[in-house]
């Protein structure tokens, strides 16, 4: 049986999120372990005042960006693949799921939030210090 482009696209959007989860599922253990819930997120943003507190949660920030770094990546070469694919005339949706210009978008955007987020980790990693 053979599959149209679109049928095709639609495929790969449904698959990406299994696929996303199953990275996470191999990450290393050292990059899980620093992994908090939203939960202790909130609980030590609230109450942390030793050096171990901080650095849990420069920790925790770190590997967020990370996990955004990789999520940008990615699309990045799904960008690529779908620009390679696209029939002309073929963008009616331009920020639809399946097309170049989302995972341009939000390639970017995963790149800002990991910035941001080492940003966040830095400042923990300096209130660690501070509080030695």
């Amino acid at each position: 049986m053979k599959l149209n482009a679109s049928k095709s696209n639609v495929i790969a959007v449904l698959a990406l999120p299994a696929i996303l989860f199953m990275a996470a599922l191999q990450l290393p253990a050292a990059d899980r372990a620093d992994h908090l819930s939203s939960k202790d997120v909130k609980s030590l943003v609230a109450s942390a005042k030793t050096p171990a507190d901080h650095m849990k949660l420069a920790n925790h920030y770190n590997a967020m960006a990370g996990q955004h770094e990789a999520d940008a990546t990615e699309h990045e070469g799904l960008a690529v693949e779908y620009t390679r694919q696209q029939q002309p005339g073929a963008s009616k949706h331009p920020m639809a799921g399946n097309t170049a210009e989302h995972c341009r978008y939000y390639a970017e955007h995963c790149r800002q939030a990991a910035k941001d987020l080492r940003a966040i980790a830095a400042a923990h990693e300096a209130m660690a210090k501070a509080a030695k």
